[in-house]
């Protein structure tokens, strides 16, 4: 049991270090392509969205509540509002959604 915990671990080691490890090594020079340079820039935000997305639906009683808050919190900082700004709409509208049904 012992042993396999520990290939496991190892398993899981390398692989992490190699994702991290080996685009710094074998990628020395300033990329080009202009396909890959924006692919490469809308990765981080992809990964947040893709993380964010399913919690924010079900963070709530009501999976309609929580579209909506989302719905309105992309609206308003689309407008350019701030975090905190954003963050209470969007509480505001789960509180009130979840209130009334």
């Amino acid at each position: 049991m012992h042993r396999n915990l520990f290939v496991y671990l190892l398993i899981t080691v390398l692989v992490t270090n190699m994702i991290r490890v080996l685009p710094v090594t074998l990628i020395r020079r300033r990329i080009e392509n202009r396909l890959i340079r924006s692919f490469l820039y809308y990765v981080p935000y992809v990964t947040l969205a893709v993380m964010t997305f399913p919690a924010i639906v079900e963070a709530t009683q009501s999976p309609v509540a929580g579209a909506v808050a989302m719905l309105a919190g992309v609206v308003a900082a689309w407008l350019g509002l701030g975090l905190l700004p954003v963050s209470l709409i969007c509480c505001a509208c789960v509180f009130l959604i979840e209130l009334y049904i």
